[in-house]
Order: structure tokens, then sequence, then C-alpha cells
């Protein structure tokens, strides 16, 4: 007999995007198509070993903080060039680690990111609007693994930063600004002056 996997139910926030997210923006942005919509194709997290990159122990506390917040397995991001001031030779250093998500995993970290993770961040006003590349990538950066619930008191005994990257089809800063704010991302309100 097969096993049935129909009863698995599909991320809230995909679920969302599909009913309702989708016809929002395409009428909020104007736009005459469904598929000019823009979409989150994935969310790359990455942490870079910076001095840290000859200490054994930072590379476990990275590895496990990635595996714990993502659900994957990292990988290991190797030097594409050698700079010798920074005493890093083509092909042999391990520079860093990063975990790139997509589909179900994606919309899963994106929602307890949104709903969990940020408010969490001490004196969280929003995050940038200005992290925007001209294709309409989005760049977050967390100065510390410390905010997300799934890590022990181990896991936080060494602080690092981590980056991540939303990467998003068919669009621009403002596209993605407004997928990102549909999906929940609080941006940075303008500060007013005091009356």
């Amino acid at each position: 007999m097969s096993k049935d996997t129909s009863t698995t139910t599909a991320p809230r926030l995909k679920t969302q995007y599909q009913t309702t997210i989708v016809a929002d923006l395409k009428k909020k942005l104007e736009l005459s198509n469904v598929h000019q919509v823009p979409a989150l194709e994935k969310i790359v997290i990455n942490v870079g070993m910076g001095r840290s990159k000859d200490d054994k122990r930072m590379f476990e506390i990275v590895r496990t903080t990635l595996r714990k917040i993502t659900g994957q397995q990292p990988v290991d991001v190797i030097a594409k060039k050698s700079i010798a001031s920074f005493k890093i030779r083509a092909g042999m250093n391990t520079i860093g680690m990063k975990v790139t998500l997509r589909d179900d995993r994606m919309y899963e970290f994106l929602d307890r990111l949104t709903n969990i993770v940020l408010p969490r961040v001490r004196d969280f006003h929003g995050v940038s609007k200005k992290a925007f590349d001209p294709q309409g990538n989005y760049s977050l950066g967390l100065t510390e693994q410390s905010v997300f619930p799934e890590l022990t008191f181990e896991d936080i005994s060494q602080l690092h930063g981590l980056q991540i990257n939303f990467v998003i089809t068919n669009s621009d800063p403002v596209k993605s600004r407004a997928l990102l704010e549909s999906f929940g991302i609080p941006f940075e309100k303008p500060h007013k002056e005091n009356a």
C-alpha cells in the first residue's frame, strides 16, 4: 500500500503567497500579468569566518548554528582568490559557510525570521530600506546568532554575525520591498520630529 503524502500541509507563507499576495501585488504594482509579480526564489544564509578562519571550534559553532536554524547541512565557502594581507590562498582556506534554502524550507525560515527572530533583536526599529541591489535582491545582516531560539547556551558561547540574502525574481527594489512587506518584514519607519 502506498503512503499518502497529500496530507502534509504547505508552509503558511507559501499558501498565503499563492492565495492572496500574488493577486494583491498584481493590483498594487499595476501589473498586467500574474507572471510579472515578484517571487522569492531562494534565501542564502552566509557566515564569513574573518579572523576566526583558523579556529576549529568556531567552525563547529558556525556549522551547528546554520544546521539548527535552517534544518540543512551548510557547505564550506572556499577562497576563489589569494589575498596575502588576509593570509588567504586560493582554493586552500574555507573562509565561510553558507546554506541555500528553497521552496518549503525557505518559507518556513522566512516565517520564523519575521515573527520570532527579528522581534528578539535588541533596539530593533525595522530593517534598512537601503539594502536592495538594482535587481531587487535584498540583504539583511544580523550581528549575532543568539536571537535564534533554536540555539542552546553552548551554541552562543562564541558570537558571530550572519548575512541573509533574499533572491527575488521579476523584480526591482520597489517591487521587492512590496513583496517583503507583504511577507511581514518590518522596514524602518522615517523618524518623526518631536512635536
